[in-house]
């Protein structure tokens, strides 16, 4: 028991740590082939937050264990939202962009119940269902480029590395993912087992926390930094990232079945962007009675779900 929560500590911080490196030389490979920063944003950099999610999803399914693979993405949402935003608007308000509150909420809201609805009408996400999701994903990289073009001070800093560190940089983050996720997932299922949990509920607590560790501290320091601004707009891009990148990457690998039992946990996660968009309509601001609350809901259902296992 001790060594496999040992081993998951390992996993989880070769997961962070490949994921930075990884994307590091993939930014600055793609600055040598003088592709545009903005591209390079909304591409490797955007997606590296979401790589130990899609590492994860990708190694349970062909492992088949189906549920972390779900439960990752679904838990890490709802963490997102109801622990990550929760604790954050405590330290600080936070502020909400227009664009994330008039069109990427509702997408997110979208997006939920589309994944509910295909896990409900087909039992899975079927490799057809992925495509859906990796088409949706396109369309959203689209309105992200065509809103980074109406913003081009955003453009991204590339860090210049020579060509040998950005072929260790890549290669060697990729092989820590790959190491990270098979360690995060075997010795996840071994405490599930040991502890007499479902690997539904340690995909939707455990994994989902540790994956979703990197956007805690990121909106943490954000907040301590009094640059609140990010921090929503960044978790929303993270909900939508895990659901149509993550989950449509690894249904179009391997099929993934969807246990009837995440339609609780599904709803939830629906209910958790609901919540967001209701707290923060009026004044476009979650402040930290809102944040106090989202905090509490989240206690109360990690509570539920070891409670009922």
């Amino acid at each position: 028991m001790l060594l496999d929560v040992l081993l998951l500590i390992i996993g989880f911080v070769l997961l962070t740590r490949g994921a930075d490196y990884f994307v590091d030389g993939s930014s600055a490979l793609a600055g040598k082939l003088r592709i545009p920063p903005i591209i390079i944003g909304l591409t490797v950099v955007a997606m590296g937050t979401s790589a130990p999610e899609a590492f994860i999803s990708i190694i349970s399914a062909i492992h088949n264990s189906n549920s972390i693979a779900i439960g990752n993405v679904i838990g890490s949402n709802i963490a997102n939202i109801f622990l990550i935003l929760g604790i954050t608007s405590i330290i600080y308000p936070l502020t909400v962009q227009k664009n994330t509150l008039t069109y990427e909420m509702p997408f997110v809201a979208f997006i939920t119940i589309l994944l509910c609805w295909m896990g409900m009408k087909f039992g899975m996400i079927s490799r057809g269902c992925a495509i859906v999701l990796l088409g949706l994903f396109i369309m959203f990289l689209m309105y992200l480029y065509i809103m980074s073009k109406k913003n081009k001070d955003q453009d991204i800093e590339i860090k210049q590395i020579s060509g040998l560190k950005i072929s260790l940089y890549v290669f060697g983050g990729l092989i820590a993912l790959v190491l990270g996720s098979n360690l995060t997932v075997d010795s996840a299922v071994n405490i599930a087992r040991y502890v007499g949990v479902s690997e539904r509920v340690i995909g939707l607590t455990i994994i989902a926390f540790g994956t979703s560790v990197p956007e805690l501290v990121t909106c943490v320091i954000a907040a301590l930094k009094k640059q609140s601004d990010i921090a929503i707009g960044n978790i929303i891009g993270s909900n939508i990232f895990n659901i149509l990148f993550v989950l449509g990457i690894a249904g179009v690998i391997l099929p993934i079945p969807f246990n009837s039992a995440f339609m609780f946990d599904g709803f939830l996660a629906l209910m958790a962007i609901i919540m967001l968009m209701l707290f923060t309509c009026k004044n476009r601001r979650l402040g930290r009675f809102g944040g106090i609350i989202f905090v509490i809901i989240y206690a109360l259902y990690i509570a539920f779900l070891v409670i009922g296992k």
